[in-house]
């Protein structure tokens, strides 16, 4: 796999963290997961396959130096922490980089290491308002509205994190030398939205929140709920698409003009679509240019023709890590996509030049923890 050979440090936290560090895994990264103390099995990473885990109490003097050591020996730390609070506890990017010139230190925030809003909690919605996103998200008449966590949490913070480190990584094979990278959430989603922004005077754009054409203003863009209570999806965009959905439909341009008043087009397109099931209205379109595919729930997304012939979910219905490799695929370790807090804390400390010894004292010390703690 790609990134075999790469050994990375995880410090535990929530979504974003754990998800750049499973895109690491899937590419073949030796991924450890640094949980705090106590977890056991009452942790949220449900992104943790192909990873190991080691506990370690960082409140302690003794937990900082384990850490300290085992940085010693990765290529990579991702670091989902407030700023400054790595520093308190000597684990700042001046320590760790100048032990081991060659390590990337990621630090995955909302705000960013500077700025008056870095020590400020947040959410996906906080970074995605303040990165001018949302203001362009939702329907006419209506507030902007959040789409899940998607946008700030995993594509402006794990995937841009994991881009960053990648880059970095790239560039240490000519320099020879790690460096700070300092991911902000509210910066990664306004990038990945980077077409918004240098779009703006398009004629795509323009008109108030909802009423143009990639936002739901138009028919011919939009979701239509079917006969069975289920939906299919509509981006006839194009004049030639268009007139294939129009030919599909067994209509005119005169009965269903493409610019027209939206409202009533979509009300007409809407009864015309509630009178087949998704599947009788996936039959018609499918093999088509019509841009209309039906909306699937993620229980039915494996066994979609489409996704079942590229095999795009693994086993268990979690998706195929992307993009394909021709040479160097990803393949996740595990289908497992959970992991015990400090069920690796032995081996990984042994495999870092600890003793058996040095272990049963740290464990005695409850400087580290493994999940039976009568097990020493």
């Amino acid at each position: 796999m790609a990134l075999k050979g790469l050994k990375v440090l995880e410090l535990a936290g929530l979504a974003p963290a754990p998800v750049c560090g499973m895109i690491l895994a899937d590419f073949g990264a030796k991924v450890t997961r640094v949980d705090r103390l106590g977890a056991g099995h009452l942790n949220y990473d449900v992104t943790a396959r192909g990873k190991q885990s080691i506990s370690i109490d960082l409140k302690k003097k003794e937990g900082v130096q384990v850490l300290r050591k085992l940085c010693l020996n990765h290529d990579v730390l991702i670091e989902p922490f407030r700023p400054g609070v790595m520093e308190k506890l000597g684990l700042g990017p001046d320590n760790l980089t100048q032990e081991n010139p060659k390590l990337i230190y990621a630090r995955l925030t909302g705000f960013g290491q500077t700025g008056p809003y870095k020590h400020m909690a947040g959410h996906d919605i906080n970074y995605l308002a303040l990165s001018g996103v949302l203001s362009s998200l939702g329907r006419k008449g209506e507030n902007p509205y959040a789409p899940i966590n998607l946008l700030a949490d995993f594509a402006g913070g794990s995937f841009v994190c994991a881009m960053g480190i990648m880059a970095a990584l790239l560039e240490r094979s000519v320099s020879g030398k790690g460096q700070v990278i300092d991911s902000c959430m509210v910066e990664g989603a306004a990038y990945v939205s980077s077409w918004l922004f240098a779009s703006r005077d398009m004629f795509v754009w323009g008109k108030p929140r909802g009423e143009n054409f990639l936002d739901t203003g138009h028919h011919f863009y939009e979701t239509y709920k079917t006969k069975d209570d289920k939906y299919m999806s509509v981006g006839a965009l194009e004049p030639h698409f268009y007139s294939v959905l129009l030919d599909k439909l067994s209509l005119t341009d005169e009965e269903l003009p493409q610019f027209d008043d939206p409202d009533e087009m979509k009300k007409k397109l809407g009864r015309i679509f509630s009178t087949k099931t998704q599947k009788e209205w996936s039959d018609i379109f499918d093999g088509s240019d019509s841009c209309v595919t039906p909306v699937l729930e993620k229980e039915d997304t494996a066994d979609h023709p489409q996704n079942k012939f590229r095999g795009s979910f693994l086993p268990g219905g979690m998706p195929r890590p992307a993009p394909l490799l021709s040479r160097t695929p990803a393949i996740p370790a595990t289908l497992e996509c959970s992991v015990v807090a400090g069920a690796d804390t032995r081996s990984v400390l042994l495999e870092n030049g600890y003793t058996g010894s040095e272990i049963d004292t740290l464990l005695l010390q409850g400087v580290v923890e493994t999940p039976d703690k009568s097990k020493l």
